[in-house]
């Protein structure tokens, strides 16, 4: 299932975490999906705490995961919710979340919902579907139309963000994700999104390094490289995402 640091970190994370009385602990993205780079793929958890997220428990989170930056290499990637078993509906609802080594809130999307369900990973306790209500289809759908609508394509127009790999990674590979999902009702992989991507139109140029960074180890990219890829990469996502959104858009309702 995992390398060796990364079930340390979680056998770590397991232990220290027992003090809070976690119902279940469940991972989702590539470690549960069976794409995972250890050093490279964040960890992506949830935990259901038996109590109320109180702000007690909260300072005792913050604890944790600091002692567990300090003697985990890998703690940097961990990423956890926390849910109680009477706030696990609604996916507008925003948790404690420990990610990029702080504390903030935000929630526990569609996506995520729909990953557990279909494949989550139980770590600790009961599984997703004793705990975590259904996701209809149509909440997926919409949820999925509108992240490409209101959060990537606005991304587009802002020319500094496609210097940086995280999103040029990200953009292409949850654009192949949403189309997957949109067209067959199916969660894929970022490796299977990979493959995906040439067929969709996606610059062959910038598909391979993506997967060269993902699954090799190559040099640094050159400046000269890294622009050209920014253009390839907005030059792509743009068109692709509005014809995405206007195929599979639902009219509101007045």
């Amino acid at each position: 299932m995992t390398d060796e640091r990364t079930a340390q970190l979680l056998d770590r994370f397991l232990a220290d975490l027992r003090a809070l009385a976690p119902v279940a602990v469940w991972a989702h993205g590539s470690l549960a999906g069976g794409d995972y780079q250890e050093g490279r793929s964040d960890l992506d958890l949830i935990a259901v705490l038996e109590g109320p997220v109180s702000l007690g428990a909260i300072r005792k989170l913050v604890r944790l995961h600091r002692r567990l930056r300090a003697v985990e290499p890998l703690a940097g990637k961990l990423h956890c919710s926390y849910l109680t078993p009477d706030t696990m509906a609604g996916a507008e609802r925003s948790y404690v979340t420990w990610a990029q080594d702080r504390l903030m809130k935000r929630p526990v999307t569609p996506v995520t919902r729909r990953e557990l369900h279909a494949f989550g990973l139980v770590l600790h306790g009961k599984p997703p579907e004793d705990l975590l209500p259904p996701l209809l289809d149509h909440e997926l759908s919409d949820f999925v139309v509108r992240d490409q609508k209101e959060f990537w394509r606005p991304a587009v127009d802002k020319a500094r963000l496609w210097k940086q790999d995280v999103w040029v990674d990200l953009g292409t590979i949850t654009l192949a994700r949403a189309t997957t999902t949109l067209r067959d009702g199916r969660l894929i992989s970022k490796r299977e999104a990979l493959e995906l991507l040439p067929g969709l139109g996606a610059p062959v140029e910038v598909v391979d390094d993506i997967r060269r960074r993902r699954y090799e180890d190559p040099a640094p990219p050159t400046e000269e490289w890294t622009a050209r890829r920014a253009e390839l990469t907005r030059g792509y996502l743009g068109p692709a995402i509005d014809d995405l959104v206007t195929a599979y858009e639902r009219p509101t309702r007045a």
